[in-house]
């Protein structure tokens, strides 16, 4: 079978565009139904997608005059997902900076254990001013010290999730044996920030331990990718720099020892669906009306660590800093500054070019067009997949799974049917060997 691209779909409230709530085709009360998010795991599952994705933030932010919030912690919402769907992969954000390591793995192994293998943790160290403010901090954690504390982090929550053998459980009622206790290992992490003792309570599950995922561009981002990330969330608004990340991470990984498809790399692309290329620019150009200036510009000013709240809209952004004086989220920073300058925008232009996806790539056009695009930048090199992100939901979603998603699978690039149970199945990946394991002994499992 020739090679086919990964499809994730990342879930956003009633959708990713910042006016979605407004707009007559969602209701905003969904935000607050367990039932509509349940409804797009159906959906994406219908779709053969490979996983859905919701990310998270531990703050409310200055922006909630104007917005509909994400007010489900994720693991939480990816549970109730879990029971309404059998195949589709559910991936949560997790911050390294605010959780310890002993209790976010045992929720991502439960929620492992109850999906039969479909977890995956998308790793992130939290950048945010507001965050840091509601765990006693004055500021932001320095990026560097962020990306260490998340390197001891991930040892430390992958060496739990391995600290049952496979074997483990015994379940021999006529001999009493729950477990075997040799093969139920303590870890005795001692490191810089942690002490960890073990084991998890909790077994292997049946994808091992849940997929890890990472989100981050920066140069640190891309190092911490290349050691430890499966898949990749990423933000390129071109194929050539598409390409260049594409072929930066991966060079990293094999220097790493690692094989280059041990990552999957998944840039992020918002469509706007339409019966023809007018409609579909016609429905951006509704949403865009639909911005709150207001609400805009606290979130730009979130994005680039300057406050812009009193800025002209008409007028060009101010001088900004250079990006080594950031301590926040280096990769978007850098990506919305060269937006800026590179097309000349002024603050009200950049606001709406941003509205549908906080800097990701958006794409406006028929079904026939959304599947072009995303096929030349498979085939170009610049990703493994995508990480589909509906401007409005559940209609988005819908449009993508029913409209696009059979000419990708017309022509070969996208699966028809399941061919696994995990989400490393889907993903194909292998399931990973503990490190606990006896020597000699190598996974050699792999998706079909």
């Amino acid at each position: 079978m020739s090679k086919q691209l990964h499809l994730n779909a990342f879930l956003m409230g009633v959708g990713h565009h910042e006016a979605a709530w407004r707009h007559p085709r969602t209701d905003a009360r969904n935000i607050l139904s367990v039932a509509h998010f349940q409804e797009l795991g159906r959906i994406a599952e219908r779709g053969k997608l490979d996983s859905v994705f919701f990310a998270d933030g531990l703050a409310v932010g200055p922006r909630v005059k104007h917005n509909t919030q994400a007010v489900f912690e994720p693991i939480t919402l990816l549970t109730a997902i879990a029971s309404a769907t059998e195949h589709v992969g559910l991936i949560a954000t997790a911050s390294t900076g605010y959780h310890s390591p002993y209790t976010l793995a045992r929720s991502f192994a439960s929620l492992d254990h109850l999906s039969g293998g479909r977890a995956g943790w998308n790793i992130v160290t939290s950048a945010g001013a507001d965050e840091a403010a509601n765990f006693g901090l004055d500021d932001i954690p320095d990026h560097a010290g962020r990306y260490r504390r998340a390197q001891e982090f991930v040892d430390v929550a992958t060496a739990l999730w391995d600290s049952w053998d496979d074997d483990a459980i015994v379940l021999d009622p006529a001999s009493g044996v729950f477990a075997d206790p040799d093969k139920v290992h303590s870890i005795d992490h001692d490191g810089d920030l942690f002490r960890v003792r073990g084991p998890l309570n909790s077994p292997r599950s049946a994808q091992g331990r849940p997929l890890l995922v990472q989100a981050g561009s920066s140069e640190s981002g891309k190092d911490f990718a290349a050691r430890h990330a499966e898949a990749i969330f990423t933000a390129q608004r071109t194929i050539e720099e598409g390409v260049a990340f594409y072929r930066d991470v991966k060079a990293r990984a094999v220097a790493y020892g690692r094989s280059a498809d041990e990552i999957k790399i998944l840039p992020g692309i918002v469509a706007y669906i339409g019966p023809t290329e007018e409609a579909a620019l016609e429905l951006e150009q509704e949403l865009t009306d639909l911005i709150s200036p207001e609400y805009s510009l606290r979130q730009l000013s979130n994005m680039l660590g300057v406050d812009l709240t009193a800025h002209a809209l008409d007028a060009p952004l101010p001088p900004l800093p250079p990006i080594e004086q950031i301590q926040g989220n280096k990769s978007r920073y850098q990506l919305v500054k060269d937006l800026a300058e590179q097309e000349s925008l002024t603050v009200r232009q950049l606001i709406a070019k941003l509205g549908g996806g906080r800097g990701h790539r958006t794409f406006a056009g028929t079904a026939e067009q959304v599947a072009d695009n995303l096929q030349e930048w498979f085939e170009a090199g610049a990703a493994d997949g995508f990480n589909v992100m509906p401007p409005y939901l559940p209609g988005g979603l819908e449009d993508f799974v029913t409209q696009v998603v059979p000419i990708l699978q017309r022509r070969g690039l996208f699966r028809t049917e399941y061919r696994g149970h995990t989400l490393r199945d889907h993903y194909g990946l292998r399931r990973p060997e503990s490190r606990f394991a006896p020597a000699g002994r190598h996974a050699t499992e792999t998706s079909a």
